[in-house]
């Protein structure tokens, strides 16, 4: 098992707003210590839905700056498709001008994995609404969209593992899939270990062999580390290429 590394830095006289967007609820945090607080999302939700709600429950909170984890593609951070469980409108919205303030985008399952992140080679996997997956390699985050590929007789790996294929299977039937589908992803990504996050986690009774279990503090924890310069994490390979690059 990697050493841990050292509990994440806070960036000093910054109160940073960490939002994590589900299929089932919005929460949401001000800095290391405020209360979170949530609201209900559903295919209802918009972007303008949202800001508009965070803005009037945030009215005298103060912040200088948000993580948003959003739980969709998120390419060189930004809103690259519509998510499956939310309504539309995401792709392009300027969430910046919307928050007055400026905003760093990351797939949800990202954020929550960058807080439960302790060094080398790691699997992430959220089970929620959905399935989300990231790997993290010695720092350079690779978010996946594993969830949505085909896995087993006409299904993807989320028709099993996502909070559909809970309700399809029944509890007893939906864990053994999930351990089964860690196995699988497991060996596919060659993983030192790997952590299981996101509101279903809690439903398993027990953990495979090197696999530990993440909570939805290590997203808000996530959150933070992506305004701290001091954290080492790179958000994607093409941006540790480009850093290598300019070390040359």
């Amino acid at each position: 098992m990697p050493a841990r590394s050292k509990a994440p830095r806070v960036p000093e006289r910054q109160y940073i707003l960490v939002i994590d967007i589900g299929g089932s609820h919005v929460k949401f945090r001000v800095g290391p210590h405020g209360g979170i607080q949530e609201f209900e999302s559903g295919p209802s939700l918009t972007p303008g839905r949202m800001t508009r709600r965070l803005r009037k429950l945030l009215e005298d909170h103060r912040y200088d700056a948000v993580s948003m984890g959003y739980p969709g593609l998120v390419y060189h951070g930004r809103i690259a498709a519509e998510p499956h469980n939310l309504g539309k409108g995401w792709v392009g919205y300027d969430f910046a001008a919307a928050l007055r303030r400026p905003v760093r985008l990351i797939n949800d399952a990202a954020m929550q994995a960058i807080g439960s992140y302790h060094g080398g080679r790691m699997l992430f996997l959220g089970l929620g609404t959905g399935l989300g997956a990231t790997l993290i390699i010695d720092g350079v985050i690779e978010p996946t969209e594993v969830g949505h590929m085909p896995y087993k007789h006409g299904r993807t790996f989320e028709d099993y593992v996502g909070e559909r294929g809970r309700e399809r299977l029944g509890n007893h039937r939906w864990r053994k899939a999930v351990r089964e589908v860690i196995a699988d992803l497991s060996e596919a990504f060659e993983a030192d270990y790997i952590v299981v996050g996101g509101g279903n986690a809690r439903r398993l009774k027990k953990l495979p062999r090197g696999v530990r279990l993440g909570g939805n503090l290590h997203a808000f924890a996530g959150g933070l580390r992506l305004w701290d310069p001091h954290s080492g994490l790179i958000t994607s390979y093409s941006a540790a290429v480009r850093e290598a690059r300019r070390a040359r």
